[in-house]
């Protein structure tokens, strides 16, 4: 397939060209004539073609500008698309209107792990997830304690969220085909824990030197003192040599409130 513009590597550009997987997502994602959606990466709007015959709204965030005449060539006639053009890391999307209570997107591989990290409290509308990322990023999300790809994101998304879905994706769906595999992701929230941005400096903390104990990385990350950090390990059950990687995810909760 012939695409009409030249990809750009360092956007992390891979165009959704196959529709055939365009109802998975729908069934994943629980799509209703009510809803309101946000897509980030809208690329050649495939799927934001697909989004807007389905639901009430749907917000396109796109960082290439080049990428406008051929978008508004297939939106053509779709009112109720909003298209807006910036980086979608720094744009206010908790502003949008009507806010989002779903976010529907083939994610660039650049910015997919920092957007899905922000949008878990930055986006306090969105109660549903169905990205297409990097199959090595979705197995991070909800990967298990004490393995190789379980870290800070890993926390962080399953402190917010439950999985709802997984679906592997070929290659073959994207122009150009990148060089790894993919996933389709789904899951919805359950809640933001107390004190939240406490507890998000925790688990970065504690991941940001993940071979050595949690009491050095809390240290060296300026978070709190050896003596102090083996303390509240200890307050919570755990030895103080104990590494990042072991804590479950609510351990997190219980050890941001043993530093407080």
């Amino acid at each position: 397939m012939r695409l009409p513009v030249s990809p750009k590597r360092d956007l992390g550009q891979h165009f959704l060209v196959d529709e055939n997987i365009l109802g998975v997502i729908g069934r994943l994602a629980e799509l209703d004539p009510a809803d309101v959606v946000l897509e980030v990466g809208p690329g050649l709007g495939v799927l934001t073609a697909y989004l807007a015959d389905r639901v009430a709204r749907v917000h396109a965030v796109e960082l290439d500008r080049v990428l406008e005449p051929h978008l508004a060539e297939r939106l053509a006639g779709r009112a109720n698309v909003e298209l807006r053009f910036g980086d979608a890391l720094r744009l206010d999307l908790a502003a949008l209107e009507p806010p989002p209570a779903k976010l529907v997107a083939n994610l660039p591989y650049n910015i997919a792990t920092p957007l899905i990290v922000e949008s878990l409290d930055g986006l306090p509308s969105v109660q549903q997830w169905t990205v297409m990322i990097q199959r090595e990023v979705a197995d991070r999300l909800f990967a298990s304690p004490s393995t190789k790809a379980y870290g800070a994101v890993s926390v962080l998304v399953q402190l917010v969220t439950e999985r709802t879905g997984f679906h592997p994706v070929s290659r073959t769906v994207f122009r150009p085909p990148p060089n790894v595999d993919s996933a389709l992701v789904a899951f919805r929230r359950t809640g933001l824990p107390a004190d939240y941005p406490a507890v998000k400096r925790v688990v970065e903390a504690a991941f940001s030197h993940r071979r050595k104990t949690l009491p050095n990385s809390l240290d060296l990350a300026g978070l709190a003192d050896r003596p102090r950090g083996a303390e509240a390990l200890t307050a919570i059950g755990r030895l103080p040599d104990t590494r990042a990687e072991a804590l479950e995810p609510p351990e997190f909760v219980a050890l941001a409130e043993a530093l407080r």
